[in-house]
């Protein structure tokens, strides 16, 4: 899997259902660990609930899902956040829904519309971005070729993340994986071989565009 979506920032979001209060607040997570800390943190602020419902998702390829009802009918609480979590793709985060209950019960398919919609809303508040695979190079040229070298990055929206002005210029920049070989290819032909482009490790990197 070359790329995914996970959560950065997390957020908070709240749905009302017949005087029931649903908070649904993120957090991301990279093990099981901290996603437990998290729940149980949220467990002690909102000690005073009916019901504080759970579900996470780690690792790139769902390696690791689990949700919790706590105390809900059964299916109609965790599982339902945990399809939202997973149908919008999001990797590395957990969601608790907080319950205030407003004294109707909501029947089985309340449940289900209020918790899919507390973590909507949840999401909505949050902040994800795109982890991708990619190359790290090293560009090095002379002082002649900056302006066309600049202008061939900016063109592919790539930032240096380094860049050395001593007697060559050299620049550290990351490449996503698929674009790599197009990339040199182009900014090869296009300075005509006076910019040598050195591959120095395999990494990910988040883009947020």
């Amino acid at each position: 899997m070359s790329e995914c979506r996970i959560l950065i920032e997390g957020g908070t979001g709240e749905y009302e259902e017949k005087k029931s209060r649903f908070i649904a607040t993120l957090r991301p997570v990279k093990s099981i660990e901290e996603a437990t800390a998290f729940i149980e943190e949220m467990k002690k602020r909102y000690w005073d609930a009916r019901h504080n419902c759970s579900a996470y998702v780690i690792g790139r390829n769902n390696e690791i899902t689990r949700c919790s009802d706590d105390g809900e009918p059964s299916g109609t609480a965790g599982r339902p956040m945990l399809e939202v979590l997973c149908g919008a793709q999001v990797h590395d985060a957990a969601v608790v829904v907080t319950r205030y209950f407003g004294g109707t019960l909501l029947g089985t398919g309340g449940l289900v519309r209020a918790y899919t919609q507390a973590v909507k809303e949840g999401l909505a508040g949050s902040v994800t971005a795109v982890e991708r695979d990619g190359l790290r190079y090293l560009l090095a040229f002379g002082y002649g070729e900056v302006d066309r070298v600049l202008s061939f990055l900016k063109g592919r929206k790539l930032t240096p993340e380094q860049a050395d002005y001593g007697t060559d210029v050299t620049m550290e920049v990351v490449v996503a994986v698929e674009e790599a070989e197009v990339f040199v290819k182009e900014l090869t032909e296009l300075t005509a071989g006076r910019v040598l482009a050195e591959e120095l490790e395999k990494c990910v990197f988040l883009d947020q565009a």
